[in-house]
């Protein structure tokens, strides 16, 4: 089947990690087109510099590692050469925007059928590991991949040109491979081609390697080899993957197990060898297992070890032997290895929950979490994406997919779709379409309208839809029961399609759990009347084993007995759980607050959010003031609105209330109705978000006889927002401009920010805030626009002592308005401010700051003020302190009360850490 013939002569440098090639490249064009170029693909250069598009999607994922790295720990591919058998040399270029192709021009046109032979020399300087795992580590280990030049694939009359992106997806022609490698006497190799010779000389060891009908290989070089071999019947396995916690004979019964069941529902593997390394797991780990702490172990240890065997076993069988394009046809890879794996479990753990056996534990029993069974677990995994309006159809691109997709919720959907497509189909179609798939593919290079020909080739029934609108759209789909009606032996309901999307769905009777029919529907009309023996049903429940990669299971049940057919009782539940469809689940957790004048507030938080976003949501959070010895709190309700084909992609609607003391003596109540818009790019992946923010903020002060500010107790605002950001790890801007309405006052603000990240780890960062009154008839400042500290009249901040002029709790820091550090004699401006703030690291989390502007009050001349200093920042928004020293106050860090000076960043909200992690996800 190969098209062309790879030889390679590779001499390694372990010192200086860089592989000096000489090699020959046999094109046989096997197209039908005469060609005059050959292009190659060079991913190894991907690592070349921070304009590449693998170093931008570095930072587009908010990995810093690769942009603040040395050269040294950088790939790159160099010195290339490139001539015929008579060292004729051929010209060749590679483009900016794809420096990890090469483009070889032909002298002459290359007819169909016909070869050329290419001669290259070239020297591929290997990366640092730690940026994809991929490269050379600190201890002398090397794992290669990709490291060559190489054919790209050829098919619909071109090449196909796709750029590392760290996706795991090259799209490599099928090539023979001969290698001879050259490696230092004190290494050993571990790879998947077949070693023919190894010739022992006094310093060096050559091995002489070669494979058939290979798009990639795997290749280790380490001092001391830490693969071992498991041979079976069929093939040697040579693996890596962690398993000091079992014993060997359990690793090799775990493997087998793996490798028979693969064979019996798929096929032979192509090739004598496969390698299964640690490296390709920690690449592709099976989530859920990898994200629970170490001193939880719900699984035995055999356990963990086989699933982790099973999921990088059927990677690495379906990389090297599905001749796809992996990038455009990825659903088809995905699709196989989640089905495959889910009916691993079925056949060999049926009776395995989600979370193993913690769902044994009394405490933890009434969890819906702990109840599931092991692969309902993908259905919720990939909804949690849909709730949020952030799936993606499973047809698009590998490089378009936001990282949570491409990573797991694409991938679990596709084996939910092909387990879907088999359980409607029946006498499992669909494993017998995935074995004449693969048959297929050992002939041919093909593509994923082949796999759509074989499974509509394994059936009779028509499964347009299925392709339409479950892989190539993200449509959603969402069934409910409109009328039923019953009699002791029948009943008889219609549907209503909450989307309009036909497609079939089981429909289950059920009696106390046991499942006494099933019938497949293919529901086209709302009012269609469906009619089934009742078989003393007690419920009829739609895709009652979540079959369906269904929008919501809320509305797919109805009793057949109660007065109330979908009255579900109420399950109270602590801290979070999943989504019951069969309860109203009340979650409650207990919570604990403080500020200087409630003192500890502790309280209990009832809300109904589950780990998936609902349409409504209620958050209700009493609390008790231990100062004050009153009752306190917060509640919000919110209305949540998806629009799947906009860009305004999400509405949220909600009411917000407060009441807490702002002064020892005082308290505030603050009622916020709000509409909150969410805008995005058609690019899903672009970091760019727009919000547009609508408020009305009715606060009702207590007086206070401490705190005189003769401002009105009570007052309500008008607050519009718009907010523009686009945020990587080598830079950020952001705009936000904001208008307020009141019966004393209206404002404009806009405020910008610039963020940028040089390669010498220095960031710079500027903040300009510029503000206007359009009209101000207040007689305090407590409007007006502040220099150092806002008066926060709308009570957004966290301020621990809002009310305090001096003390600890009067430095406390929250970056608004103007921005300054430093506290000036002018600290309010009642007619108009411009402010700049402007900061430089100058080593790790140390940095200098500077704040400038212009304050002006009425009946004043605009006054310039300014201040600077050092920043520590030592974990950012959790804990900053800053420390003055020059300012329009004069050298502050010579004047008396110094430590009064100093201001500080302390934020206890876990919410603020989970947003740093989901960036890198959604």
């Amino acid at each position: 089947m190969a098209q062309h013939h790879n030889q390679l002569f590779v001499d390694v440098d372990t010192e200086t990690h860089v592989l000096h090639i000489k090699q020959e490249i046999e094109y046989f064009n096997s197209s039908t087109d005469s060609i005059s170029v050959i292009v190659l693909n060079d991913w190894n250069n991907a690592y070349s510099n921070v304009q590449t598009p693998l170093a931008l999607r570095f930072s587009d994922e908010f990995y810093r590692g690769f942009h603040l790295a040395k050269d040294a720990e950088r790939g790159k591919t160099s010195n290339i050469s490139v001539f015929n058998n008579e060292h004729l040399f051929f010209s060749w270029n590679r483009t900016k925007e794809n420096p990890d192709i090469i483009t070889i021009n032909l002298p002459e046109k290359l007819a169909p059928n016909k070869k050329i032979a290419l001669q290259l020399s070239y020297d591929a300087k290997i990366p640092n590991n730690k940026f994809t795992k991929y490269g050379y580590d600190d201890f002398g280990n090397m794992h290669l991949k990709s490291w060559f030049l190489t054919p790209a694939r050829y098919e619909n009359h071109g090449f196909t040109k796709y750029s590392n992106e760290n996706l795991d997806d090259i799209a490599n022609a099928v090539s023979d491979f001969d290698v001879e490698l050259r490696v230092g006497k004190n290494f050993e190799i571990t790879t998947d081609l077949d070693t023919t010779e190894e010739i022992d000389n006094e310093d060096f060891i050559i091995y002489k390697l070669n494979g058939k009908n290979r798009v990639d290989f795997s290749l280790f070089i380490e001092p001391i080899s830490n693969f071992t071999s498991f041979k079976n019947d069929s093939f040697e396995v040579l693996s890596n993957l962690d398993g000091e916690k079992i014993t060997p004979i359990a690793q090799a019964q775990a493997i087998d197990c793996v490798v028979r069941f693969v064979k019996k529902l798929i096929g032979d593997y192509p090739f004598k060898k496969i390698v299964i390394s640690q490296t390709d797991y920690e690449r592709n780990p099976f989530y859920g297992l990898n994200q629970l702490p170490s001193f939880i172990r719900p699984f035995t240890d055999e356990f963990t070890y086989e699933i982790k065997f099973l999921k990088t076993y059927l990677n690495v069988f379906l990389n090297n032997s599905l001749y796809i394009d992996n990038r455009k046809d990825s659903w088809v890879h995905n699709g196989i290895q989640v089905y495959i794996m889910m009916k691993y479990i079925e056949e060999n753990y049926p009776d395995t929950k989600m979370l193993g056996s913690a769902a044994s534990y009394k405490l933890l029993k009434s969890f819906n979490l702990t109840n599931l069974d092991f692969n309902e677990q993908y259905s919720y995994f990939y909804m949690l994406m849909a709730r949020k309006n952030l799936d993606q159809a499973l047809g698009e691109p590998k490089n378009t997919l936001i990282k949570f997709n491409e990573q797991i919720a694409s991938k679990y959907r596709a084996g939910l779709s092909l387990r879907f497509l088999n359980s409607y189909l029946e006498n499992e179609a669909v494993t017998q379409s995935i074995r004449n798939f693969y048959t297929l593919n050992n002939k041919k290079q093909t593509n994923a309208f082949d796999f759509e020909n074989t499974l509509k080739n394994q059936t009779s029934k028509n499964i347009d839809w299925f392709f339409k609108t479950i892989i190539y759209s993200r449509d959603l789909i969402d069934y409910k029961f409109n009328k039923v009606t019953k009699t002791k032996d029948s009943i008889q309901f219609s549907l209503k399609n909450k989307t309009g999307i036909n497609v079939p769905i089981p429909v289950y009777g059920t009696n106390k759990g046991e499942i006494v029919f099933k019938k497949w529907i293919e529901p086209t009309t709302n009012d269609s009347i469906y009619s089934f023996s009742r078989n003393n049903a007690s419920k009829i429940v739609l895709n009652y084993k979540n079959e369906v990669p269904e929008y919501n299971l809320r509305n797919n049940w109805k009793s057949l007995k109660s007065f109330f057919p979908n009255n579900r009782p109420v399950k109270f539940v602590l801290m979070k759980d999943l989504e019951d469809p069969f309860y109203n689940q009340l979650l409650y957790v207990p919570t604990l607050e403080y500020n200087l004048y409630d003192g500890i507030t502790p309280g209990i938080r009832l809300h109904n959010k589950t780990i998936l976003d609902k349409p409504f949501i209620f958050n209700i959070n009493p609390a008790y003031s231990t100062n004050a010895k009153t009752l306190s709190g917060s509640g919000t309700f919110t209305i949540n609105k998806n629009y799947r084909e906009s860009r305004l992609y999400n509405i949220k609607y909600s009411f917000t209330g407060s009441y807490f003391h702002y002064a020892p003596d005082a308290t505030y109540t603050k009622l916020n109705p709000n509409i909150l818009l969410q805008i995005r790019e058609k690019d899903f992946r672009d970091n760019k978000k727009q919000l547009i923010y609508f408020r009305q903020v009715m606060v009702n002060r207590e007086k206070s006889d401490i705190i005189t500010d003769n401002s009105t107790e009570n007052y309500s605002v008008f607050n519009a927002k718009y907010i523009n950001t686009k945020t990587e790890v080598t830079k950020h801007f952001s705009f936000v401009s904001d208008i307020q309405f009141a019966n004393n006052f209206g404002k404009l603000a806009a405020e910008m920010e610039y963020r940028k990240l040089f390669e010498s780890n220095h960031k710079v960062n500027f903040r300009v805030y510029l503000g206007s009154f359009l009209y101000n008839n207040s007689q305090s400042d407590f409007f007006s626009f502040a220099l150092d500290r806002p008066t926060d009249y709308f009570f957004d901040y966290g301020f621990y002592g809002r009310s305090e002029s001096t003390g600890f709790f009067s430095q406390q820091f929250i970056l608004a308005e103007g921005g300054f550090k430093s506290k000036l004699n002018t600290a309010y401006a009642n007619q108009w401010i411009s402010t700049i703030n402007a900061g430089y690291n100058i080593w790790n989390w140390i940095e200098i700051y500077g704040d400038a502007g212009l304050v002006k009050n009425k009946y004043q001349d605009p006054k310039f003020v300014f201040d600077s200093g050092i920043r520590l920042n030592l974990v950012t928004d959790y804990f900053e302190l800053y420390f003055p020293v020059y300012s329009s106050n004069g050298w502050e860090i010579s004047q008396n009360k110094y430590n009064e000076k100093i201001r500080f960043v302390i934020t206890f909200s876990p919410k603020i850490l989970i947003n740093l992690f989901n960036r890198k996800w959604f």
